[in-house]
């Protein structure tokens, strides 16, 4: 895995503190959206299409801590937008590392390089950087030709100032595998850190709905991506969830492990799906119906979600509260992925057709903006 030994030290030791303390439901990752408004119009993103006065709004640095210190998880996830927008952003990183928080702060790398001088190289500090894919996947993601090379030599750039660097890869129905591995390949060499990798979620507002995939579709492309995947690969993620979305591994939604605060308040009851708001954190834990969610509970909308927020969770969860998943983890993590037969879920799942359209030939949407 692509994840440092203090992060998975600090995360497994508050993940088993959590449990000895009998609580079932915990956050493990803050997403944390300072602001709404991005300096790209991506297909498939379902927040800058709120009206311009919602999109001028942002939150306070002394809102981001309150809310850091209201839910207490140890990761902090920063999406947007654009957090690089955001004229405060260099004091509310530096104010999260202050408290010991793992920092992902997601980034479309536009002003990144120029950006550089207001941060400082921590292990609690990450630069997410969302790439779909290669020069002309990514362009075609989000909708602008040249962000791709922009991004890369912003990794660079980074690399060598010794940030951490991760990546941030959703993807899409009419995804090359091949491709995509090739992509995979090309960020190791670069020195990125690890990889996230998820489906995109059907954004209601996203103005392009044709390209997300069924849960069919997830485990196919999937299977074909991660099969007998290079050992050189790095991927900022548990292998039960990527072993969860090949179908190989089953797991339940847990839509309260990464709560989502941004300038309407407090999420209900995740951060893909807008079902109202709250003032507090203790709020949102004790009045969200959170039996209404997940595949599990019958709600359509969640019926083909297999996203990394919903599901990551999950995966830590069983990896250090279940011999089942712990072993497993142990397994893939000396051994990896077998080639196992799909789980009877996934045999069931209805098969859908994949797009047959090129990437240029079609809006495909942009990658959620979480890691």
């Amino acid at each position: 895995m692509g994840i440092p030994l203090a992060q998975t030290w600090a995360v497994s030791s508050y993940v088993i503190g959590q449990r000895l303390r009998g609580r079932r439901r915990y956050p493990l990752v803050l997403m944390l959206e300072p602001l709404l408004r991005c300096n790209l119009a991506c297909a498939g993103c379902g927040k800058i299409q709120h009206p311009a006065a919602i999109l001028r709004r942002q939150l306070t640095p002394e809102q981001c801590f309150d809310a850091a210190d209201q839910c207490g998880a140890p990761v902090v996830s920063i999406p947007g937008g654009e957090p690089l927008l955001h004229p405060e952003i260099d004091r509310i990183v530096a104010g999260l590392v202050a408290r010991r928080k793992f920092v992902y702060l997601c980034t479309n790398a536009l002003k990144l390089a120029e950006s550089l001088d207001k941060f400082r190289p921590s292990k609690y500090l990450a630069l997410s950087i969302h790439l779909d894919g290669p020069r002309q996947e990514h362009d075609a993601a989000v909708c602008r030709d040249g962000v791709y090379d922009v991004a890369i030599q912003a990794i660079r750039a980074a690399r060598e100032r010794g940030f951490r660097v991760t990546t941030n890869t959703t993807l899409f129905a009419g995804v090359d595998a091949a491709r995509m591995r090739r992509h995979f390949d090309e960020l190791m060499r670069l020195g990125v850190e690890g990889m996230m990798i998820s489906p995109g979620y059907s954004y209601a507002k996203a103005p392009d709905q044709d390209h997300f995939l069924a849960r069919r579709q997830t485990i196919d492309l999937f299977r074909g991506l991660l099969a007998r995947a290079s050992r050189r690969w790095r991927f900022n993620q548990t292998p039960l969830f990527l072993e969860f979305l090949q179908g190989r591994y089953e797991l339940e939604c847990t839509p309260w492990g990464s709560p989502t605060y941004n300038v309407f308040g407090w999420q209900k009851p995740c951060y893909l799906l807008d079902h109202g708001y709250v003032q507090s954190f203790a709020e949102l834990m004790a009045t969200t119906d959170w039996e209404s969610y997940g595949r599990s509970s019958g709600n359509r909308a969640c019926a083909d979600c297999m996203v990394h927020c919903g599901y990551e969770p999950s995966a830590v969860d069983a990896t250090f509260n279940t011999w089942r998943g712990f072993w497993t983890t142990v397994r893939l993590t000396l051994w990896g992925s077998s080639a196992a037969e799909p789980s009877a879920d996934a045999a069931a799942a209805p098969t859908l057709p994949h797009s047959r359209l090129s990437l240029r030939e079609s809006s495909v949407p942009r990658a959620n903006a979480s890691p």
